[in-house]
C-alpha cells in the first residue's frame, strides 16, 4: 500500500513523540513517506502531490484544521483520508472513534475499513465536521489568533477564551433558511453540523450520521450570558437539546443572511466575515479510513 503522512509539526503538546510514532509507520505500509507542513495551506498542496503520485492513503497528523486542509486535496480522488489526531479538539477523529494516542491511531488505520462520508461547503469552502456563524466562530477566530501569537492551546485555553468573549459578545440578527423552514432571530450560535460534536467530547448534534446526506442546522437563540454558561455543561454531559433556545433545522442546504458581516468558521478555523452564508452538502464525497469497530457498529457514525 502506498501511504503518505502529512504532519503539522506545531500541533499537539508532545510533538516529538508524535513524530517518532509517525515516522515508524506500520509494517504493511511498504511504500511510505512523511512530509511536514510549513505554513497554512501547505497540507492541501502536499495532499494534491500525494494523489498525483498515486497514494492509496493520505494520513493527516494534526488537529481539525490540518485534517480539513488534507481533505481538500483528496476530495474527488481515489485516495482515502486517515487521521492521527493530535490537535486541541479532534472533533472528527472523536466522532470516528479514532484513538487519541498516535501509535494506537496508526494501528487502527492499518487494520481499518474504508467508508465514504458527506462533505459540507460554506460559500464554497469545504468542512468535514462542523462549521458555523456566531459566538463559536468568534471564539474560533480569537483562538486561532492566540495560537499564532504563541498562546496556550488545548481545551483549557479554549475555555478561557470562551469565558473572556462571552460577556462582551453581541449576537447578530440573522435570517436562516433550511429545508422548508425560515426563521429570523438574534442567534447566539448557528452551527452547520455534519458530525455530532465540536471536539473534546462537546456534543452539539447528538445522533449525527456522516453519510446520510443530511445537514443539521443547530441554532441557539440569544439569551443572557449566564444562561449560556449554565447550558455549557450539557455539551459534555448530554441533554443539550433540552436546553432553552436550542433547535435543529434539517435539510441538504441552508442559507443564512446577516445585517452586518459576521465571523464564520469551517472545522474550527476562521473562514472570514460574511453577510450571506450559503451552505450545501455533497453526499459521500470523501473516503475515510476508520477503525474496524467503528465501521461495524450499527449505532456508530455511519448508516451503511
Amino acid at each position: 500500500m502506498k501511504v503518505r503522512a502529512i504532519v503539522n509539526p506545531r500541533a499537539g503538546v508532545n510533538a516529538w513523540r508524535t513524530r517518532e510514532a509517525v515516522e515508524s509507520g506500520r509494517p504493511s505500509w511498504t511504500d511510505y513517506a512523511v512530509y511536514l507542513t510549513r505554513e497554512e495551506g501547505h497540507a492541501t498542496e502536499l495532499a494534491c502531490e500525494a494523489v498525483a503520485a498515486g497514494a492509496d492513503l493520505v494520513v493527516a497528523v494534526g488537529g481539525d484544521g490540518t485534517v480539513n486542509e488534507v481533505a481538500r486535496g483528496l476530495i474527488g480522488s481515489p485516495a482515502a483520508l486517515g487521521i492521527v489526531p493530535v490537535g486541541s479538539g479532534n472533533g472528527l477523529a472523536r466522532a470516528l472513534r479514532i484513538p487519541l494516542r498516535p501509535a494506537a491511531a496508526l494501528a487502527a488505520l492499518e487494520g481499518g475499513a474504508r467508508r465514504r462520508m458527506d462533505v459540507g461547503f460554506v460559500n464554497g469552502r469545504p468542512f468535514l465536521n462542523v462549521a458555523g456563524v456566531g459566538f463559536d466562530a468568534a471564539v474560533g477566530h480569537a483562538f486561532h489568533e492566540s495560537g499564532r501569537r504563541g498562546g496556550r492551546r488545548g481545551l483549557l485555553g479554549y475555555v478561557r477564551l470562551c469565558i473572556a468573549e462571552l460577556r462582551a459578545y453581541r449576537p447578530p440578527r440573522l435570517a436562516i433558511e433550511a429545508g422548508a423552514e425560515r426563521i429570523e432571530l438574534s442567534a447566539f450560535v448557528v452551527t452547520f453540523a455534519n458530525g455530532p460534536q465540536y471536539g473534546s467530547a462537546a456534543v452539539i448534534n447528538p445522533g449525527a450520521r456522516l453519510d446520510d446526506g443530511r445537514l443539521e442546522v443547530v441554532v441557539f437563540e440569544n439569551g443572557s450570558w449566564w444562561r449560556s454558561l449554565l447550558a455549557a455543561p450539557r455539551l459534555f454531559l448530554g441533554g443539550l437539546e433540552r436546553s432553552p433556545g436550542y433547535r435543529r433545522l434539517a435539510g441538504d442546504a441552508a442559507l443564512v443572511t446577516a445585517g452586518t458581516p459576521a465571523p464564520v468558521h469551517c472545522d474550527g478555523d476562521p473562514a472570514g466575515l460574511a453577510e450571506r452564508i450559503e451552505v450545501t452538502l455533497q453526499p459521500r464525497l470523501l473516503e475515510v479510513v476508520v477503525p474496524a469497530a467503528t465501521a461495524a457498529d450499527p449505532a456508530g457514525p455511519f448508516s451503511a
